[in-house]
């Protein structure tokens, strides 16, 4: 399911954003993806460590954007 979200950014956005920042766009949405599926679908509970995880992922997402948007 998540091939679906990452192959029309992946087309559209190589213009705009390099390809370094195109994978990194297409992890994070694959960790949400797959957060959401394992919290709805398996009833794995969200524990501190992975919110914590979660935290620093985004940050370095923030960090490989730092002056580009």
């Amino acid at each position: 399911m998540n091939y679906c979200f990452q192959v029309p950014p992946n087309r559209i956005g190589y213009g705009h954003f390099t390809g370094y920042q195109l994978k990194i766009i297409q992890e994070c949405i694959t960790l949400v993806v797959f957060a959401v599926f394992a919290y709805v679908y398996l009833g794995e509970p969200v524990r501190w460590n992975y919110a914590a995880s979660f935290v620093c992922i985004l940050a370095a997402v923030a960090f490989a954007f730092w002056g580009k948007l």
